[in-house]
């Protein structure tokens, strides 16, 4: 299935774009594709996940909502969702 991903901040930087679309396996979760996303790309490596959960602080929404007050890292996705990645942001 065919995923929208976007990407914000120092992440877009790491991914040297704002969007791109991915092919992933149709009983794919959130969570394989953050997995896949660390593996692909050295400035996200770690940078998403810790011990299998989203990392504190980080926003990763599927389709507008937040996917901590969804299923986590076990949210299904679906043909043509939208993935959604937000590192921590601090201001003042």
């Amino acid at each position: 299935m065919e995923i929208e991903l976007r990407f914000f901040a120092t992440f877009r930087d790491a991914v040297g774009q704002k969007e791109r679309t991915r092919v992933f396996d149709d009983e794919a979760t959130v969570g394989d594709v953050l997995v896949a996303l660390e593996d692909e790309y050295d400035g996200l490596e770690g940078q998403l996940l810790e011990q299998g959960a989203v990392r504190d602080q980080l926003n990763v929404l599927k389709n507008g909502r937040n996917v901590v007050h969804m299923d986590g890292t076990g949210t299904e996705l679906e043909e043509g969702d939208v993935v959604s990645v937000f590192p921590p942001v601090a201001g003042g």
